[in-house]
Formats: structure tokens, sequence, C-alpha cells
């Protein structure tokens, strides 16, 4: 396959966007970590070290067979490289680049991936379930080997295994970044140092640069990858223009929004930057950027060269944009694009629900997320919530507003950790899937768990409480036996905090519920 379309799309594993190699059974001549590299593999005529012959890439050692016989073609035996994505997304596309392995290269590849929530991959790869998005397929030596991916689901990881042994270069995973949106949304925003907003245009958050006039020094892409531009090389650089007329870049934004502030980096770019910019803004949700119309101008500028420019103050107020076009006059290069805004609102209609309710069934709902009645009676008058990030903000406030009787009042709603029937109904199908993970323990844990429960109980004066969503019945087994060592008024504290949590994830499914 020759060009295909996928190649345009951002390598969703390259290091510059958090791309890591975290595994792998073997690299005994050449590390993991250079198959992540994003410039091309490098070839060094005599340079040897004491495992052997230097490679940029990834290389595994020797199969030895006990027999001396090698691995036939339809052999299993493999190594594996396992990369977590620096931009979680649709695979549409790999490249296993073979660049200067041409006796060393392996036979051929397969590729898996999955999706992983816990914050400690490496724990989670013991019982993960792989995808398999690219069968056995047979390498070639010394080149870059492209393969096209049909894959509609959202991807964290991947796997290599590569057949029997052998050397790769460079692996690049070209698609569609796919962010978390239910937690950007719960959040408000995705730098803490931007309340209350998010950049809509970054790559990490799912925008996409669509189309350029030209890109014959940097790549569009580079426009809004995360992160400070390295050099000249890691923006987007036109030709020199000869006559009238300027050079542009489309940028269909992650979601609709409203923008508060641009950013127009144009570091390293010293000799050539652009004497003007300007930045327009269109709402055409679907629209395709080649049909686009009617843009409307957000900011228009002289740039100086080597400069970070932050535009706020001077932006009109043109309302909510799906694209921005950066026109640049008459050519040269950008290295960062930034359009920092509040998302449109997507959970509109379930707060519009939350906030119709008569006032006792907005108490029963409210119940269902904490028990406690104080909580439950400021939050019922706490509405109309402007939206759901305003509903978690004021219900987190509210709860740090109570004092430890409200808190034992939450706590007294809660079925023990283990125990197989919840005692409240109106949370029972959320106690229950809350806790699957630990009623899958051995009945040895089980028992533990129950006798470790009333110790605490009788120390403390109510129950354990734990967030318990994913979590195993052994790993809370551990957290309660260390947490049987505090003081009262320390572990009433850690409660108390557990329960936000739990009030926070149960706030999300309410606002699931009522969409």
């Amino acid at each position: 396959m020759s060009d295909p379309t996928f190649l345009e799309l951002p390598d969703l594993a390259s290091e510059t966007v958090g791309g890591a190699a975290i595994a792998c059974n073997d690299e005994f001549f050449a590390e993991k970590e250079s198959l992540l590299r994003p410039h091309a593999a490098e070839w060094k005529e005599h340079a040897y070290t004491d495992r052997g012959k230097w490679m940029d890439g990834w290389e595994t050692r020797r199969y030895r067979p006990a027999d001396g016989v090698a691995p036939a073609r339809d052999s299993d035996i493999h190594d594996w490289c396992v990369v977590r994505l620096g931009l979680p997304g649709i695979i549409h596309g790999v490249v296993v680049d073979t660049a200067h392995f041409k006796g060393n290269y392996p036979d051929a590849c397969a590729i898996y991936a999955c999706e992983i929530f816990d914050a400690l991959d490496l724990r989670a790869l013991d019982s993960v379930e792989w995808t398999p998005i690219l069968v056995r397929s047979q390498l070639a030596g010394d080149s870059k080997n492209v393969f096209a991916i049909d894959a509609t689901k959202r991807f964290t990881h991947v796997r290599l295994d590569i057949f029997p042994d052998g050397g790769v270069a460079r692996l690049r995973i070209h698609g569609q970044v796919v962010p978390r949106w239910e937690r950007l949304r719960a959040l408000g925003r995705l730098d803490p140092a931007e309340l209350g907003r998010i950049d809509l245009a970054a790559l990490e958050n799912g925008a996409v640069v669509e189309s350029c006039s030209d890109m014959f020094f940097g790549s569009r892409n580079n426009l809004i990858k995360p992160g400070p531009s390295r050099s000249m090389a890691d923006g987007w650089e036109t030709r020199r223009r000869r006559g009238p007329g300027n050079e542009w870049a489309i940028v269909r934004l992650a979601t609709a929004g409203t923008i508060d502030q641009l950013e127009i980096d144009t570091s390293h770019f010293k000799g050539n930057a652009p004497a003007l910019v300007a930045v327009e803004g269109v709402h055409a949700s679907g629209t395709p950027a080649d049909k686009l119309t009617g843009w409307r101008t957000l900011v228009e500028s002289p740039v100086q060269a080597h400069t970070r420019h932050v535009f706020d103050r001077e932006l009109r107020r043109i309302g909510r944009v799906t694209h921005l076009r950066l026109s640049v006059f008459p050519c040269g290069g950008v290295a960062r694009l930034r359009a920092y805004g509040t998302l449109e609102p997507q959970d509109a209609k379930a707060i519009a629900n939350l906030n119709a309710l008569s006032s006792g069934d907005a108490q029963a709902a409210f119940r269902r997320c904490c028990g406690a009645s104080r909580w439950v009676e400021a939050m019922t008058a706490a509405r109309p919530f402007e939206d759901a990030a305003a509903l978690l903000r004021i219900a987190e406030r509210t709860w740090w507003s109570l004092g430890e009787a409200d808190f034992l009042d939450a706590f007294a709603s809660h079925p023990k950790i283990g125990d197989a029937k919840p005692h409240d109904a109106a949370t029972a199908t959320w106690s229950t899937s809350e806790q699957a993970a630990a009623a899958a323990g051995t009945a040895a844990t089980l028992a533990s768990l129950a006798e470790a429960n009333q110790q605490y109980a009788d120390k403390f004066g109510f129950i354990f409480i734990v967030c318990a969503a994913g979590r195993a019945a052994d790993a809370m087994l551990a957290d309660l036996t260390r947490r049987l060592a505090r003081t009262r008024p320390e572990e009433l504290r850690t409660a108390a905090e557990e329960q936000a949590k739990i009030t926070r994830l149960r706030l999300g499914k309410l606002v699931e519920e009522l969409a």
C-alpha cells in the first residue's frame, strides 16, 4: 500500500506526545524506547556496543532452540513490546519500520490493542483483554511496512508481537484522538491554570488540522501538538510565497465552544515568521473543510518572530464555533495554536431535567448519591444548576461545609464492603455495580473482610467507607487493615474523603440517567 491517507493522521504513540514503551520480554541488543523516537532511524557504520552492533531501534536476542532448528514460519514463538499511547484514540493505520534491519528483522508481526483506565497500567497488564487489530503479517527488511487498521474502538495501549525475534526501528500508530470527554466535562477544564476553560484546539482533546494550503517544511499537525515546540521542525512552516495571496490551515475543534483566549506561538521562527496573522471561526458541525463558508474574524494582528502571542481582550465575540482558520500573511511558520474556551453544554438536557424535578423527587435523586440528609436538602435548594461541572463543584463544597453528624449520616446509608445485598433499595443497583470486583473475591478473603469490617466498626463507631469501584477484595482488605491502625479523627476524615469520591461518581451516573 503506497501513501495511504491515514499517514496524514497524527502518530498517537510518538514520544513527543507522551507515548512510552512500558514493557517487553527482551531488549538485549537495542532498547524498546527507540521505537517511538520522532526522527527517522539512524545508521552508524562502525558503531558497536558490548552486546553487538549498535542499532537505532528495538532488537531482541537471537532465538536459540534447544534442538538447533530455526523456528518455522508458522511457529508461535515470538517476542513482544507494550506501548502506552500518548494520545488514546481510534487507530486507523500502523507503520512497522525495519529501517537498517536487513539480516536481523522479524519475519512477521501482529498487533493487539486494549483500553486501560488504571493509573498503574503495568499492574493492569496482568489481567487486560487484548483485541487483535493486525493479524500476523509478513514484514520486509529495511522497509516501512504499512498496514491499514479497521478499528472502531478507543484504545490506550498496543502490543507489538514479532515472530520469532529480531529488530524493529520505529513503530508509528496513526489515528484519531478520542479523549475521555466525560472526565473533561466533569472537571470543566484541562489545564488547572485555565479554570473553567480547556484548549478546544488541542490534539489531545480530539481536535484535527483538517487541511492547509501548504506544509513544505513542517506538518500542519504540529500546530496543535501537546507541549511547547522543540524546534522549527516541530511547527507548521510553508514555502516562501511569491506574489499575491497567503497561506492558511483549518482546525476542526475538539468540540463546539466559545473562544475566550487565543495563543499564536512563533517560537523558533526567527527569520521566517509571518508578518500578519488572522484567526476566523465558524459553527458548522459535520461540514467538510472545503465546504466551510461564513467565516467570522476573531482576531487580526501583526506578529513577532520567536514570540508567544496571547490574545483575549482583543478577540471579537462571535459566539460558538466548531472550526478555526489560521491565516498567515504572506507565508511563514507558526509553532503552536491554542484556542482556550468554554465547552458547548452536552449535559444540558440532564441538568434541565434535574432542575425541573419536584422537591421530593430531587431529594430522592440526591439521596441516591449521598445519604446525608442535610446535604440532600442543601443540594435540592441549590437548584437550578448551570451545568454538570457546576453541579459537581457545588456538591463537593456543600459536603465539606458539613460536620461529623452529617458524615455519619451518609456512612450509615452504605452496605458493608463485601455484603451480598445492599440494605438501601434506592442505591442497590449502584452499590452492587461498585462492589462487583470485591464480590468476586475468594471465600477466605471475603471472610477476612467481614471480620475486619466488624473490628473497624467496633473501634471507630461507623462502617469502613471506601470507593470500591473497580477494586478487588484483597486490595480493599489491605486498605482496611492499614486504616485500622489510625486514630478516630484521622479515619473520620479519610472516610469523608472516600464518601466525597463516591458522591461525585454517583452524581455522574445520575446525570447519565437523566439525559
